[in-house]
């Protein structure tokens, strides 16, 4: 498909969005009993699973930290997620880089002086990959550490973006990523709009960053909306189960 047919005259993209339009995100939290905290989210037809355990002693004591907990991510995408069918190992290039951006996304956020000597694992497996597979995983690890209890800073929300034929895009799915469009993903405390994250992989001309960034940055924000609705409903539900 040519770069020219994934947005049309009237603004509109192939799955039918504006140019301005998030896909549809539904999560939930709480969906493993044996982790201490996990979530699920799909953000279009990318599905991911997180799962949080810890913080819990250091398997190899040469690595545990005097002042603070160690943060430990492993990701993992599944064969069947896309329509060719690759089995990726978690110490594929690819997967160990995900794993790397994520770590450093949240090592700033989460108080780890709390927990000196310790380490904190984050599991995540995609389970379906529609574009946004990085943006996916934190959104989904935010929602797992919330839900483990673990003190952060603040949300951690992810959103990518990108430019079609000019026209800046907001949450591109696979067959944009795949037709080469400019891309970049931001992840930002959401309550100070810091920036904890910019990714990019591919070339983006320079009078088109801030545009793209700053909806990128809008994204997010929507994006905590919806994560802090998640985490308040599952709140409500487990103190209507205490007082019942």
């Amino acid at each position: 498909m040519s770069r020219v047919e994934l947005l049309t005259p009237e603004g509109l993209r192939v799955d039918g969005r504006r140019a301005n339009e998030l896909r549809k995100i539904t999560a939930k939290t709480s969906v493993f009993s044996q982790s201490d905290g996990s979530a699920y989210i799909e953000q279009g037809n990318t599905k991911c699973l997180a799962a949080v355990y810890g913080p819990r002693e250091v398997r190899h004591r040469m690595q545990a930290l005097a002042d603070r907990a160690i943060i430990n991510v492993e990701f993992n995408v599944a064969p069947f997620s896309t329509s060719e069918r690759k089995k990726r190992s978690k110490n594929d290039k690819r997967s160990l880089e995900v794993a790397t951006f994520i770590r450093q996304t949240f090592e700033p956020v989460i108080l780890t002086s709390q927990f000196p000597r310790s380490q904190i694992d984050i599991y995540l497996q995609i389970f379906q990959h529609d574009g946004g597979l990085l943006q996916s995983c934190i959104n989904a690890a935010t929602l797992a550490l919330i839900d483990a209890g673990i003190p952060m800073l603040d949300y951690v929300c992810a959103c990518s973006a990108g430019c079609i034929d000019k026209v800046p895009v907001l949450d591109l799915n696979n067959l944009e990523e795949s037709a080469d469009t400019p891309e970049l993903t931001v992840a930002i405390l959401p309550r100070t709009g810091k920036v904890n994250l910019l990714e990019m992989e591919s070339r983006l001309h320079i009078e088109k960053l801030a545009s793209v960034t700053e909806l990128a940055t809008e994204g997010c924000m929507q994006i905590h909306k919806i994560l802090d609705d998640v985490v308040r409903k599952n709140t409500q539900h487990l103190k209507d189960r205490l007082t019942s």
